[in-house]
């Protein structure tokens, strides 16, 4: 399980926005949503993403059907407090993703930036990639993003598995077809600059 004691702490002790992993505005994720050409209604979860920008920019482009998981109840309260009245049209899940309890089939597109190069046990990626065959809907797409390997080996103190693109594909080459992939270097409010890697995939 996931130390959810950790993040707890994390968001309560550092604004969301002076973490290394904030953006103002999650440009690759967005692109990679625009490529995927999906209809405004169209359910999405983004895993992790407690405290991003990402769900306000989906709600800003019209996407009705959208859905937040994270384990730090403090980084889900952020966002919430941030969006106001609009918090409103979001599901939000506060679940560690190796035991979330989530419908199968429910979603269209699964987004995530940076929750799963935490997993570095094998037996929670297996859990990881359970849920998400439980509920993506089939051809549905998975958009997934961790620190590349010539990137941090830590985050947050805690350890990470980095990865190539080709390590990080055949993760989910078994049931995804490649679609793209992209390299970021994230510049952080610290003046660093941590390199990660996205895949965008299509459950066969």
């Amino acid at each position: 399980m996931l130390s959810k004691d950790h993040w707890e702490n994390v968001y309560s002790i550092k604004s969301s926005n002076t973490v290394s992993w904030f953006q103002e505005h999650a440009e690759t994720s967005l692109a990679l949503i625009y490529a995927s050409n999906l209809a405004k209604s169209a359910a999405i979860i983004d895993i992790g993403g407690g405290a991003s920008t990402l769900v306000d920019d989906l709600l800003n482009l019209g996407f009705q059907h959208l859905s937040v998981l994270d384990l730090s109840a403090v980084a889900l309260a952020t966002t919430k407090i941030r969006l106001g009245e609009k918090a409103k049209a979001i599901n939000w899940i506060e679940a560690d993703i190796t035991q979330a309890n989530l419908p199968p089939q429910a979603f269209d597109l699964w987004h995530d930036r940076a929750a799963f190069h935490f997993l570095t046990m094998d037996k929670q990626r297996h859990a990881y990639k359970k849920k998400l065959l439980h509920t993506l809907k089939p051809k549905g797409r998975l958009i997934v993003s961790t620190f590349a390997e010539d990137g941090p080996m830590h985050c947050s103190g805690l350890p990470v598995r980095s990865y190539s693109a080709e390590q990080l594909f055949a993760e989910f080459s078994d049931d995804f077809d490649l679609l793209d992939l992209q390299k970021e270097s994230h510049n952080t409010p610290f003046a660093t600059t941590q390199n990660f890697v996205y895949c965008h995939l299509q459950r066969k």
